[in-house]
């Protein structure tokens, strides 16, 4: 499973610029970290108010995770 390209599509629907969406992914193990970075404009958009998009996003990540038997961290800058 692509991780980073589910990320990726999933930001991409929620920011006003998808060309800016970029996700950076580091494998060690069963353990990913992706790194997601977003025009300045859309961090807020990506966080949400009280960072519930942003948890909501790393809920459906490690969901994908677990299915598969891995384990997911999601930073957001």
């Amino acid at each position: 499973m692509d991780f980073k390209q589910i990320l990726t599509d999933l930001a991409r629907g929620i920011v006003d610029s998808p060309d800016a969406v970029q996700v950076t992914e580091t494998v060690e193990g069963d353990d990913i970290t992706l790194v997601l970075s977003v025009a300045e404009d859309d961090t807020g958009m990506v966080i949400g108010r009280h960072g519930k998009i942003a948890k909501a996003i790393r809920t459906v990540m490690k969901a994908l995770a677990v299915s598969c038997g891995k384990h997911v961290i999601v930073e957001i800058q």
